[in-house]
């Protein structure tokens, strides 16, 4: 019982943090009939501004850390959050009657990192006593960026084997075998996608905040403007997810199901590459722990707008609902078993 308690406490504050909340108001409106509308450039406007204060913010924390001591837990980071996606590809977006675009905006979205659990489990951590790396902070853009653009370029892919047609040398059909696409086409969909306007703003942002100083900037505009440009984001999702939500009602159990089972599963895969880290470059008992809650969790801030940016035809209701609705509660709840699993590795290793 006090384990259900717990559950539903943690969901009635997400219900009541802003990302959710507002998300909530916007499904509100929409369902009321009002003609409340945020204007397309306005909209396209916040959302730059939101991504680039990711990247900036990204880039600095990347800036400041370490490099040699970086190296092999960012890219095991990037590893995960590719992993967590293609994890989601052959799973959620294969199931019947969810859409693969919507299926892998879900997992883009699940790769990808809430900084909000993040400092969650840093908290935890502290209050525990338990030591872990100074430059922790900077690993989740790697884990981030990559499970974002993985998604996108895989959602990109699917979309052009059901619109290319056979014959026009980019796709082969025969035989029963699954669509084939040429190398040509791969790569002008990946360059598409790094040269789209979230990921581009993602990207320069990043580039600014790890080569320039643009601390001053950030601290002065980025900052102060962010939560409430992403409530107004959320809003704007929120009337969105409501005019699609009967695309979902078919398929809700699917998510439901993902959203409480994947946390544990892409938490299990961060410990597991914190455990490697650990057992090559004496990685802490803190960091194994962290990189697992970077995993469990699903992002808040920079997944919905890049997802809405590269993929309009995603539906808010199934990737948000499912990340911040569901994921998030669980991810954070898994905390003390990340901890526990940490204590008896290290422990067992000493």
């Amino acid at each position: 019982m006090d384990i259900i308690a717990g559950i539903a406490a943690t969901l009635l504050d997400q219900l009541q943090k802003p990302t959710l909340a507002f998300l909530i108001g916007g499904m509100l409106l929409a369902s009321l009939g009002s003609k409340f509308e945020v204007p397309e450039p306005v909209y396209k406007f916040i959302v730059i501004l939101l991504l680039l204060k990711v990247g900036l913010g990204a880039g600095i924390s990347v800036r400041e850390a370490e490099l040699s001591e970086l190296v092999l837990p960012a890219l095991l980071a990037a590893g995960v959050g590719i992993g967590i996606v293609v994890l989601g590809a052959v799973t959620l977006a294969k199931l019947r009657g969810v859409s693969q675009t919507d299926g892998l905006a879900t997992a883009g979205l699940f790769g990808a990192v809430s900084a909000s659990t993040l400092a969650a489990g840093m908290a935890v951590l502290d209050d525990e006593g338990i030591a872990y790396e100074g430059f922790i902070g900077a690993l989740y853009p790697f884990m981030d960026v990559a499970a974002l653009v993985t998604a996108i370029v895989l959602a990109r892919l699917a979309m052009a084997r059901r619109t290319t047609p056979v014959g026009g040398g980019t796709m082969a059909l025969g035989g029963g075998q699954a669509p084939r696409l040429d190398k040509g086409l791969l790569r002008g969909i990946l360059v598409d996608t790094l040269r789209s306007p979230a990921i581009s703003a993602l990207l320069v942002g990043l580039a600014i905040g790890l080569f320039a100083d643009p601390a001053s900037v950030y601290g002065s505009f980025y900052e102060p403007l962010f939560r409430g440009l992403l409530s107004v984001l959320m809003l704007i999702m929120g009337i969105e997810a409501w005019s699609r939500l009967s695309e979902l009602r078919r398929v809700a159990h699917a998510y439901v199901a993902y959203g409480l089972l994947a946390p544990l599963v892409h938490g299990a895969l961060g410990f597991g590459a914190g455990v490697i880290a650990h057992h090559m470059t004496g990685f802490s008992e803190g960091g194994i722990v962290l990189l697992a809650v970077m995993a469990a969790s699903s992002s808040d801030i920079s997944g919905p707008p890049t997802m809405r940016g590269a993929l309009p035809e995603a539906n808010p209701s199934a990737y948000v609902g499912t990340s911040t609705g569901l994921g998030t509660p669980v991810a954070i709840l898994s905390i003390p078993l990340w901890i526990a699993l940490a204590a008896q590795v290290v422990g067992g290793g000493a």
